[in-house]
């Protein structure tokens, strides 16, 4: 089993900056993607930015020079640097981990822009 455990949401205003972290746990193995999604009230969720363990990234055009995903593998941990953020970028954002066909998600954390 793996767990996903959030941190780093919270209230900013437009303009402003978060970082999120994502611990994993459990039984990671050392091949696997690592993602962050967001969901929007009345909207479904949706892909923000991933990384595999190569290091390789991939952004939704929405957030491409704002954001920057990285990881550490060592320490299982992935990270969402939000720069620029916008009132559009207000959601519930959850980490999640691909590995071997298998998905796992985490909880969520609720990050809310002010205007």
């Amino acid at each position: 089993q793996v767990q996903l455990v959030e941190s780093g949401g919270g209230l900013v205003q437009a303009g402003g900056s978060l970082r999120l972290s994502c611990a994993a746990s459990g039984s990671i193995f050392s091949i696997n993607v690592m993602g962050w999604y967001r969901q929007a009230p009345g909207k479904q969720r949706e892909l923000v930015a991933q990384i595999t363990s190569g290091r390789t990234t991939n952004y939704a055009d929405s957030v491409r020079g704002r954001f920057t995903i990285s990881r550490d593998n060592a320490k299982n941990m992935v990270y969402l640097q939000m720069n620029s953020l916008k009132p559009e970028d207000t959601a519930d954002y959850y980490c999640r981990i691909l590995q071997y066909g298998n998905i796992y998600w985490g909880q969520g954390t609720q990050v809310t822009v002010s205007s």
